[in-house]
């Protein structure tokens, strides 16, 4: 699986602004400025407030400008996260794309699942706006949540010997790593919430990690039954 290239539109955002004008250095320079104290922003504490008039103070410039190379947050923040979803590839994604030895399975799974939770654990104020966004309707948010989440399912599917071509959407393997990577992010996303500390155990990251190798076990067990099965699909 090939790392997906730029969509017209995000070519286009990168070249022009909304007005259709091509971005000279000055423009370009003004819109690393916005995706630049967006970033700062975001690095806040929890309650610091993200809003575009918020984005627009913290970079020295007008809304008009802002409006020009941005019409919304939610637009905005899928600016600022491509890069950041970038960078999974090489601390979760990659490690994926080879087959992982059946002596090797265990450590392999919870080192995916380490991987992914120290992502989140990065990023967890954008993702969770992320998620938030998706929540309420977003389809542009809803589209980088799902595709994120479609890159790992598929290859999971591969991990369980079930090549996607053959094991389309609502095939058991596609169902079961499906249900798997719901339960990994719902436990991660829970325990990256910003609030999560204020009714969690006195010291959590122990029971962090005790969920951590639960989920690792469960995605073991599934990919050496998903392999059994494509063995005897195989043999007939």
């Amino acid at each position: 699986m090939t790392r997906a290239q730029p969509s017209t539109a995000e070519r286009e955002s990168l070249s022009h602004n909304l007005l259709g004008q091509r971005l000279g250095r000055k423009g370009r320079d003004t819109r690393d400025r916005i995706i630049a104290a967006t970033e700062k922003l975001l690095a806040e504490p929890p309650g610091t407030a993200i809003s575009l008039s918020a984005v627009a103070r913290e970079a020295s410039l007008g809304m008009t400008t802002l409006y020009l190379y941005f019409s919304d947050l939610p637009e905005l923040l899928l600016a600022v996260l491509a890069p950041i979803m970038a960078t999974g590839e090489q601390s979760y994604i990659d490690p994926m794309r080879e087959r992982w030895a059946d002596e090797e399975l265990g450590e392999k799974c919870l080192r995916f699942v380490q991987a992914y939770y120290a992502f989140w654990v990065r990023n967890s104020r954008i993702l969770h706006l992320r998620n938030a966004y998706a929540d309420n309707n977003d389809e542009r948010m809803r589209k980088s949540r799902v595709d994120s989440s479609r890159m790992i399912i598929e290859l999971l599917v591969e991990q369980m010997d079930c090549s996607v071509t053959v094991a389309p959407e609502r095939s058991p393997a596609h169902s079961m790593a499906t249900v798997l990577l719901t339960g990994i992010e719902r436990m991660i996303t829970v325990a990256t919430d910003a609030n999560f500390r204020n009714f969690a155990p006195a010291d959590p990251d122990p029971w962090i990690r005790s969920l951590m190798h639960a989920e690792a076990r469960l995605l073991q067990l599934a990919i050496v039954d998903g392999r059994a099965m494509a063995r005897i699909r195989a043999n007939g």
